[in-house]
């Protein structure tokens, strides 16, 4: 959600934050702009819409020249996407310009404040208080007037800083929000995320809440809150420009959909040695873990899914009570967790507001916590007692597709090993799983190459102004994921439904304009799977079937099937979603819908 990129070096300035900008568009956005110094003035150029519009006004950036700049993608929260409510925003003096992501909550109090105090504010944004505070507390030293400024803010922010007083220097800072440092050769860079900066370095330096940076072209430092110098430590990214590219597919999603046998083998294999489940970053003991009498997964949209998906697994393999739980509503529920539980928070990015929130209320009441996330050094991976990385490389595409399954991955083998551990997994049940779990990179490849009908599918389904998709067991849990797929990006109104309530009241909505996906890979539920598949038939529905391929009796009840490889049914739910994550794509791709930016969503949800 937003997107910040900061440049300062010897090479223009506003072409490479045009670039940083566009590597961000994924995480969402409904406007754009840049401020760039220039012979002691601060240069601005704004637009509503994507950043197309702001290329063309900028002439590429040719039109703004100077070597220091800050630019903004922004997803619009306080105000409507407008020219004037975009950032960045400038003081009245002209002094100042900031870029800001995250919310300031107590902005309506700064902004009476400071209209008494006679500044004009020309936007509805919360954001404009910064640039007006800097301005207010300003008296030569800028590094004086971000401590002061920031020592009012409340709420979450990734602010960059530019002042046409100090030519050549960006301040950035992070609280609660994801901003990371890039370190060039005579040039340096600031990001909400690493894919904004792998085109130029991939040397980095990851700030903590609260602290602060000073950015030239010749050096970085970085503070503590209190202004005292910290000494931060290099990082490497191991990912290069290519993994961020679309490597001649049409959409990013579709590329991490066909990526997803590699995602997979990328975070899998490295965690099985001789047979054996290595879970490196997982650090309770064997008398912790006999310790822990409830498991509480927690995450939010496609992750928490996968959690989903995982309550079943772990609670099978584990037996031990498990939940899944929405992180928006966690954090506020008052939950029965304490120093027996484990939560397991899962999210992509690291980033997600609702998802941190939770992670902090479960470890304020003494649960041990072990965060399932993709980017390294994120917030919930710092904050967690414990991390594993799935290793799935850049995700660009807002929704989610190898994110997902290789946060399944690491579940699987999280409920093995623990199962394994706990004593509640014999030793061939423990070799057939791990075997099976390293098959999954080729059952997935396999899932793939049997359903190249899917887009023929899409084409005949996808004028459908509504779907239902049924399930039971696991089955039901990967429905979850397949009806959030198809609404987000094709807009298309779709429901998940466990198949035995149908009779509960949805079957009142089931006639013959219906389709209904039916998901029918769960073997100890299949008959009465079927029994619902003949009741939504029987009231005129078509049905779309995803079955084992070796079922050959699903082909005398669906209109429609969707196969997937022979797999054991704990792990099916991972191959399972491939063929429903083509069928939504080719969906929305047969509705002209922009696929990798779907309308209103965000990659990254950093606010509430």
């Amino acid at each position: 959600m937003c997107g910040i990129v900061g440049f300062t070096g010897t090479q223009q300035a506003a072409p490479v934050l045009l670039t940083g900008l566009k590597r961000l568009e994924y995480r969402g956005y409904d406007s754009a702009g840049i401020a760039v110094q220039h012979e002691g003035k601060i240069l601005t150029e704004k637009c509503s819409g994507y950043l197309e519009n702001l290329n063309r006004i900028t002439d590429n950036g040719k039109n703004v020249p100077g070597f220091c700049g800050i630019g903004h993608t922004r997803w619009a929260t306080h105000g409507a996407p407008t020219v004037t409510n975009a950032h960045p925003h400038v003081s009245n003096d002209g002094h100042f310009a900031v870029v800001h992501n995250g919310i300031i909550e107590n902005y309506a109090l700064l902004r009476a404040e400071l209209m008494e105090k006679g500044f004009v504010f020309h936007s509805e944004t919360d954001t404009e208080v910064v640039v007006h505070l800097l301005d207010l507390y300003y008296t030569g030293s800028l590094k004086q007037a971000v401590m002061k400024t920031v020592a009012r803010l409340e709420g979450s922010y990734a602010l960059g800083v530019v002042c046409d007083e100090h030519p050549g220097e960006l301040i950035a800072v992070k609280s609660a929000s994801p901003l990371i440092l890039g370190v060039g050769a005579g040039e340096n860079f600031f990001a909400s995320d690493v894919t904004a900066l792998i085109g130029h370095t991939r040397t980095v330096i990851y700030l903590e809440d609260g602290e602060f940076a000073s950015l030239t072209p010749e050096k970085i430092t970085v503070y503590d809150c209190g202004g005292r110098e910290l000494q931060k430590p290099l990082s490497r990214v191991m990912w290069n420009t290519e993994a961020a590219e679309k490597g001649g597919y049409e959409h990013f999603m579709l590329k991490e959909i066909m990526e997803q046998p590699r995602a997979l083998k990328a975070t899998i294999e490295p965690r099985v040695k001789n047979g054996e489940i290595v879970l490196e970053g997982f650090q309770l003991s064997d008398e912790e873990l006999q310790g822990i009498n409830q498991i509480v997964i927690t995450a939010c949209g496609s992750a928490y899914h996968a959690g989903y998906v995982g309550r079943y697994i772990m609670e099978e393999l584990c037996r031990i009570p498990v939940r899944a739980e929405l992180a928006s509503e966690l954090r506020y529920s008052n939950p029965i967790i304490n120093e027996h539980t484990l939560v397991i928070v899962i999210s992509q990015s690291g980033e997600t507001a609702d998802t941190i929130a939770a992670l902090k209320e479960c470890k304020a009441r003494g649960a041990r916590t072990l965060a399932i996330v993709n980017v390294v050094g994120s917030t919930v991976a710092k904050l967690a007692d414990s991390v594993l990385y799935t290793w799935a490389g850049p995700e660009i595409a807002v929704a989610t597709t190898k994110g997902y399954t290789t946060q399944i991955a690491i579940l699987d083998l999280l409920a093995v090993y623990m199962g394994h551990r706990l004593g509640r997994v014999e030793e061939g049940r423990y070799a057939a799983l791990v075997e099976g779990i390293c098959a999954l990179p080729e059952r997935c490849q396999r899932a793939i190459d049997l359903n190249t009908q899917a887009a023929a599918l899409a084409e005949a389904f996808h004028d459908k102004p509504s779907l239902f998709y049924i399930g039971r067991n696991l089955d039901y849990a990967v429905c979850m994921e397949a009806s959030l797929k198809l609404k987000e990006i094709s807009y298309i109104h779709s429901e998940a439904y466990a198949a035995g309530e149908l009779k509960h009241g949805t079957i009142a909505l089931i006639d013959e304009e219906q389709l209904v996906v039916a998901l029918a890979c769960h073997r100890p539920l299949f008959e009465k799977l079927i029994s619902n598949v003949k009741e939504v038939k029987a009231r005129g529905a078509q049905v779309l079937a995803v079955a084992q391929e070796s079922e050959r009796r699903i082909f005398a009840e669906a209109d429609q099937v969707l196969l997937v490889p022979e797999c054991d049914a704990l792990l099916l739910p991972i191959p399972e979603i491939i063929p429903l994550q083509l069928f939504a794509y080719y969906v929305a791709k047969f509705n002209g819908c922009d696929i990798d930016k779907p309308k209103n969503l965000a990659k990254s949800v950093t606010v509430e």
